[in-house]
């Protein structure tokens, strides 16, 4: 331990901390603009500067290390004055287009103009000029909006090691760009936003699908549906500054249906099918000696990223369709016939954590003769955005209930949401299909958890399942390695491309502290611990649909509807 003075306020602090750390630690706030916690220090936006005594210059305070006796001052006259100026800067180089900006009020450029008391234009000059990159089905670019913080490189190449973007050029004309700067559409990227929850400005969003779903409600002849994902509705409610954790699931449901929605269904109980037909493929799989190990097939940003760098593997990815697409399959086969309903007259809405889903759904191999399964994907942002043209006060909303049948769930697809949640969720009707037993102890501590890979022997039956879970698609490599040299002992992976799974998807209300993750986390397995059914084989509605429509899981009918197939897209980029 030093101890060093920070704005004449003693403190104790670890040798090795940056300056930048132990001033938070004593609840003094330091600005940054480039830092990301646990990453590497890299300096470059210099808005962390601070005053060290006996220093001629500033110094970067989320790079320089506390040493014994230093003295510091975060908030001198010549801290703020350069503080201001590298903003000031910032801002003339930016488009000025705040009022109809996605990202106004919750724009951290913004925050710090705001902070700094910006009340002129000071600095007249060049702007960058650049095109929007719409190519891709799920983002947007707006090298324009870009600061070059860096934040985006960083999370694609050092946390998501996909590395579809980087600096390119130098001085003025620096930017942040793809390869050869194409567009999104060809390059590694898997679409996962992880970059958008990173990015400080607009430079990176969704590509938003409200107007066609406003559009699609007013159209008379179309019978719009909407479903909502497990993770949304224990972030949502973080834009409505309710309790972090807060299970906002009977407001959503009120509040969905206030927009104008026919119907509002749970993709829980698709979650509770897609485990039906997964743990029936993989107990298929290691009795009758498929391709083992098998991978999961929930996350289409996992599926598009083997699509593209390890498409020799394909066969060990489960058929299986995501929650969300099966839902869309079984309303548009079985819900719209039960209804009476034309399936071309049904227009689906996911409302999902997710922005790679919005490609997904529009994947030509999850259509039949042109008619998609789910035909738009709001992300939980885009969502709030539509409440709040619609003058709805989700504070105020009455709690209500999904319609059914395709409503009801159990707590094993609650915990879809998470690191793990599929796994364990699978755990639970796999144990019964291969030992004809029900399990006493539903809780699989092993697989929970933020580690990048978590790994467990379950005995089932005499027979000893070896699992792993990948939590980030950035730790996925070794395990693909280990396929490829024949060297795996795995029988059951499951991967997400999020660091924590949907519940950090790049749909999910944009944010900074490591504890509302935790909380959205907890939210999903105090749901599950809460239900009256926690296995997936237990839901009545799903058994009821096989009984009436799909016959035996993973039979000819619930494979034509509920099961899919991948595209070599290594070779499509290579022609690229």
């Amino acid at each position: 331990m030093v101890e060093l003075t920070i704005n004449n306020i003693k403190v104790k602090a670890e040798n090795g901390m940056t300056i930048l750390d132990a001033a938070k630690s004593v609840g003094i706030y330091i600005p940054t603009l480039c830092h990301m916690k646990d990453l590497y220090p890299t300096g470059a936006c210099r808005i962390c500067v601070v005053e060290v005594d006996g220093m001629r210059g500033l110094t970067p305070s989320c790079a320089y290390p506390v040493m014994e006796g230093m003295k510091v001052d975060t908030n001198s006259q010549r801290v703020r004055t350069a503080r201001k100026t590298i903003v000031e800067l910032l801002v003339e180089n930016h488009p000025q287009d705040c009022l109809i900006c996605v990202r106004n009020k919750n724009c951290e450029l913004q925050d710090l103009s705001e902070r700094y008391n910006l009340r002129e234009h000071r600095y007249v000059g060049e702007k960058k000029d650049h095109a929007i990159d719409i190519s891709s089905a799920s983002m947007e670019r707006d090298p324009a909006k870009c600061i070059l913080c860096g934040r985006c490189v960083r999370a694609c190449g050092d946390i998501q090691k996909i590395g579809a973007i980087d600096f390119t050029n130098r001085g003025f004309k620096s930017n942040v760009t793809t390869p050869f700067n194409k567009g999104l559409n060809v390059s590694d990227c898997i679409l996962c936003g992880q970059c958008i929850l990173v990015c400080p400005t607009a430079a990176l969003r969704e590509k938003s699908h409200s107007k066609d779903v406003i559009n699609a409600i007013r159209d008379k002849k179309k019978y719009v549906v909407v479903q909502v994902a497990p993770a949304v509705r224990a972030s949502i409610g973080e834009e409505y500054n309710l309790p972090l954790g807060t299970n906002a699931t009977g407001q959503l449901v009120t509040g969905l249906r206030r927009l104008g929605f026919k119907k509002v269904f749970d993709t829980n109980f698709a979650a509770d099918l897609t485990i039906v037909e997964e743990a029936t493929e993989l107990v298929s799989r290691v009795t009758k000696a498929g391709d083992l190990p098998m991978f999961t097939s929930c996350c289409p940003g996992w599926v598009k990223y083997i699509e593209q760098n390890r498409p020799q593997l394909l066969k060990h990815v489960s058929t299986c369709k995501s929650p969300h697409e099966m839902e869309g399959a079984v309303l548009k086969t079985y819900y719209a016939k039960k209804m009476g309903i034309n399936p071309k007259d049904i227009y689906v809405v996911s409302i999902m954590p997710c922005t790679v889903k919005k490609f997904e759904s529009a994947r030509p191999e999850l259509a039949e003769e042109h008619m998609p399964d789910v035909d738009a994907v709001l992300t939980t942002r885009e969502l709030v955005r539509m409440f709040k043209m619609a003058g709805i006060d989700f504070n105020d909303l009455p709690e209500d209930e999904f319609d059914n049948p395709l409503g009801e769930s159990t707590g094993a697809a609650a915990i879809f949401g998470t690191s793990g949640g599929v796994m364990e969720a699978a755990l639970r009707t796999a144990y019964a299909k291969i030992s004809g037993k029900e399990l006493v102890n539903l809780d699989f501590q092993e697989v929970r958890g933020m580690d990048g890979i978590k790994s467990a022997t379950i005995p089932i039956n005499g027979l000893n399942v070896n699992i792993a879970v990948v939590n980030g698609i950035g730790n996925v490599g070794s395990i693909l390695d280990e396929i490829e040299r024949g060297e795996s002992k795995y029988h059951f992976i499951e991967v997400m491309a999020c660091p924590g799974g949907c519940i950090n998807g790049g749909g999910q209300p944009i944010h900074s502290k490591p504890e509302k993750l935790k909380k959205r986390v907890q939210t999903l397995y105090d749901i599950d611990a809460k239900m009256k059914y926690r296995k997936s084989h237990e839901n009545e509605s799903v058994l009821k649909l096989y009984k009436e429509f799909l016959g035996e899981p993973n039979g000819h009918t619930a494979h034509e509807i509920l099961h899919t197939h991948y595209i070599d897209r290594k070779k499509i980029l290579e022609k690229v």
